[in-house]
């Protein structure tokens, strides 16, 4: 099968991370790398390259306009700062590029709606990258979900996503920076609940939100955020981030009849045979391919980890030469849930969806 060629639209720290995940897909390869400076380019592949390397070197962009119009390369990874994606994924589409696009993928639902139509137009792939989306748990988890007795109905959902990396990154770093990321800890973390608790849900709407900035930087993205969530049938579901609390990135669910947990739902613990605990009992997604002795079990990468899985999947829905129109949906409908939240937080009153 014909590998699929793509292009790193930046040369953030996120992307040594999918270029390992891409290198062991086995259907895709990392063609090239563009940055506003060429030199940035050369050292963020050499860098990889020494470590994951690829028969052929990727090639080094100087700007982004060569790389988008490059006939070389199938499809884009978009880790710019969400104020800058809008432009870029239009562009990448109008140039039929299929897109991997860094969360959150907007500022805005109607930012992201233009998005998703020209790729629509242009009849070019969006997925977002989510990858615990891609993870054999997932299908696990579903299992006691349907099967109507482990959990029954469903009463109340809760996540916590956190982390502090010191005043430095609270003072520096872009995801502080509203006119980059003017979301913030909701944009960066809370992508990430309000997507589980949407898959969990099968994709409903809440019809309520209510929410609080706890804290925000000076230029005023939140960098401290809860937010509750109301569903038809009585269910309700909260969250909390923030870039000022230790790190944690739990999930619980709770029905009548049980209830499921994870204290690592965004990053397993064990990437090899990711697991969850189901009234009391511990549920893993097994696995093929065991953790090597001596290595550590979270390490990423590998073929069987989620991050690998998602860079497989989408170089095997454009092979199939159909689009998944499920990806861009699930995008939508978490950027209109983020949106709200958002809206609730800055205004202190609840958001009717």
């Amino acid at each position: 099968m014909k590998q699929l060629r793509i292009g790193f639209l930046s040369t953030a720290g996120i992307g040594q991370k999918n270029w390992k995940a891409i290198f062991h897909s086995g259907n895709a390869i990392v063609a090239a790398v563009a940055s506003r400076d060429a030199k940035k380019s050369h050292t963020f592949i050499d860098d990889c390259q020494h470590e994951f390397p690829f028969p052929e070197t990727p090639r080094a962009c100087g700007g982004y306009e060569e790389l988008l119009a490059s006939p070389d390369v199938d499809a884009v990874y978009i880790p710019l700062p969400t104020g800058l994606r809008k432009d870029f994924v239009i562009r990448a589409a109008q140039n039929g590029k299929h897109i991997l696009c860094e969360k959150p993928c907007a500022t805005s639902t109607a930012e992201l709606e233009e998005m998703l139509a020209a790729c629509r137009n242009h009849s070019v792939q969006f997925l977002d990258g989510v990858m615990f989306m891609h993870s054999p748990r997932l299908p696990k988890i579903r299992e006691a979900l349907n099967d109507g007795k482990s959990l029954g109905q469903l009463q109340r959902l809760s996540s916590l996503f956190s982390f502090y990396f010191g005043d430095d990154f609270l003072q520096k770093n872009i995801r502080v920076d509203a006119a980059l990321e003017p979301a913030g800890c909701l944009g960066d973390l809370g992508w990430y609940s309000i997507r589980f608790f949407l898959w969990i849900l099968n994709w409903q709407l809440p019809h309520t939100v209510t929410a609080r900035i706890l804290a925000q930087s000076a230029s005023g993205a939140p960098t401290e955020f809860s937010a509750e969530l109301f569903f038809d049938g009585g269910i309700s579901a909260g969250f909390y981030c923030s870039f000022l609390t230790g790190r944690k990135q739990t999930v619980s669910v709770g029905g009548r009849n049980g209830w499921l947990r994870m204290p690592d739902f965004v990053h397993p613990h064990n990437s090899y045979e990711p697991a969850f605990e189901l009234n009391g009992t511990e549920v893993r997604a097994d696995s093929d391919v065991k953790c090597p002795p001596g290595a550590d079990p979270a390490g990423y990468g590998h073929a069987t980890a989620q991050d690998t899985r998602m860079w497989r999947n989408f170089a095997n829905q454009i092979s199939s030469g159909k689009l998944n129109k499920d990806w861009p949906m699930w995008a939508q409908k978490t950027q209109v849930v983020l949106d709200a939240c958002l809206k609730a937080g800055q205004t202190g009153k609840p958001v009717k969806i």
